[in-house]
């Protein structure tokens, strides 16, 4: 869907519709959790579950004093770093190529959809997604041991249907460090290189999300 007629709110949001990817900016997150908040009071998403989360590593280490992914590109630690973690629907999404009952798909406008009257529970995605997107509100540890079914599968939505209406995912709109960019991958290229800020992630993970496009982020 076209997003040139659409009213696109928050400053990490650069445009919506067809095409458009949710990529964080590492070196942006204060570790806040607005992003989580946002995403369960829009979506009513209970508070013993959620469909973002804020990922530490290397918690309590001091870094070189060079941020995110310059530190790394540099060779240096970037110390306590915080990474908001959902699913950023990927072009090379790997919890669609094992899904055995096709309830995951990627739909014309490049959403990665759950259909779940397909979802069986049997959490291939979980083991086949890098940055576990995948939730299983229901699992019984027990019952998906013995019988492969955890419960249908829930994850990030990238908000598609604020989008139709042409609002930006909630948790991006809501970032008070616009630390969720989304837009077309050019787009959140170009302003990661504006923030003097690279990709967090590594050349793997960079053409599971964006593929073709992961050069864009060179």
């Amino acid at each position: 869907m076209s997003q040139s007629n659409k009213e696109v709110m928050g400053d990490g949001v650069m445009s919506v519709g067809e095409g458009t990817r949710i990529f964080p900016d590492v070196g942006a997150c204060i570790d806040c959790g607005g992003c989580v908040v946002a995403c369960k009071r829009t979506w009513d998403v209970p508070h013993d579950e959620q469909r973002i989360s804020i990922s530490t590593m290397l918690e309590g280490q001091e870094g070189s004093g060079t941020s995110g992914a310059a530190a790394l590109a540099a060779g240096e630690s970037p110390g306590e770093t915080s990474i908001p973690m959902q699913c950023y629907h990927c072009d090379n999404a790997p919890c669609v190529s094992v899904c055995p009952t096709d309830s995951l798909i990627k739909t014309d406008e490049e959403f990665v959809n759950v259909r779940e009257d397909l979802c069986i529970g049997c959490q291939y995605c979980l083991s086949a997604c890098p940055f576990g997107a995948p939730q299983f509100p229901e699992e019984d540890d027990g019952a998906a041991q013995v019988f492969g079914t955890g419960g249908k599968m829930d994850k990030c939505t990238m908000c598609e249907e604020r989008q139709d209406v042409g609002k930006g995912p909630a948790c991006a709109e809501e970032c008070s460090t616009d630390a969720i960019l989304v837009g077309q991958p050019s787009q959140i290229a170009d302003e990661l290189n504006k923030r003097d800020e690279g990709s967090f992630f590594n050349d793997t993970a960079m053409e599971i999300v964006f593929g073709e496009d992961a050069g864009e982020f060179q």
